[in-house]
């Protein structure tokens, strides 16, 4: 058995008796949505540490469990804390608990992360929807043996983020008076935030904001088959757009601020899914 796959099945191994249901929708709470289970009717949770060679987020704001609860009779199973490549983590560790909820039976997969805006009609606190993705540096966790028992060799990327998904975020949105932006995200490795120079190129690229995180999962989880939907809370303007220097607590300030409404889209949306 590959490797790769082979830790995924012993992490699932040393849970699958403790999953309460089978979540329809896999859940991945960026910056300021690290709260969102109280919203929601809890049926279990299970810290990362208790799962067998599973990886750790020790970002600030980050905590590590998965929660699995009802949103609106909806089964979900959500990340309170994901893991980044920059932290030290193989890359094929980063995507591990994506494949890993896709293994406890979710076929959506809804990722939500704070970034930096590089559209200046974006401002901070604003909503996007993201409808595709560009990865520099992060390396494609499909690089080395192709597992063929999660997916094929060469999947298509041409419709990463559903089609049928947005137009129900877009849906949600405006009946919830909820401004939503719609645009490209790229993943870059962090965790040193982008120079001036960097945001220059990547909005040459086409790009409209920017993380260190997202694509990664999204490619792991399109290889699975898995529907997937994205948005991004715009946490600041990304470097050499404004005067100030960029800080992590400027970044978590922000989130936490559009957090109601984020946590009212997402609830929304998933009742819709």
């Amino acid at each position: 058995m590959n490797q790769v796959y082979e830790k995924v099945v012993k992490c699932y191994e040393s849970i699958k008796d403790r999953l309460p249901f089978e979540p329809k929708v896999a859940l991945v709470l960026g910056s300021g949505l690290g709260n969102y289970a109280d919203t929601m009717d809890v049926k279990a949770q299970i810290d990362y540490n208790e799962i067998e060679g599973f990886p750790v987020s020790t970002v600030p704001g980050h905590e590590g469990r998965f929660i699995f609860g009802y949103v609106k009779g909806v089964p979900v199973v959500c990340m309170k804390g994901r893991v980044h490549y920059y932290e030290g983590y193989p890359i094929t560790d980063v995507v591990l608990p994506t494949r890993l909820m896709k293994m406890m039976g979710a076929q959506v997969l809804f990722l939500t992360n704070a970034s930096g805006g590089i559209n200046p009609s974006f401002g901070a606190g604003s909503f996007m929807l993201i409808k595709d993705h560009i990865s520099c540096f992060a390396p494609n966790p499909l690089i080395g043996a192709n597992i063929d028992e999660l997916g094929c060799r060469f999947p298509d990327m041409s419709t990463v983020y559903d089609r049928g998904l947005q137009e129900i975020i877009k849906e949600k949105a405006r009946e919830c008076n909820i401004p939503l932006h719609e645009g490209v995200y790229v993943q870059l490795t962090g965790p040193s935030f982008e120079s001036p120079a960097e945001i220059k190129m990547l909005r040459g690229l086409g790009a409209d904001a920017v993380g260190m995180s997202t694509v990664v999962e999204a490619i792991a989880a399109n290889h699975m088959g898995m529907k997937i939907c994205g948005i991004s809370c715009v946490a600041n303007l990304a470097a050499g757009m404004t005067d100030q220097p960029l800080t992590h607590e400027e970044v978590q300030e922000a989130s936490n601020k559009a957090a109601p409404l984020f946590r009212e889209l997402v609830t929304e949306a998933i009742a819709g899914f």
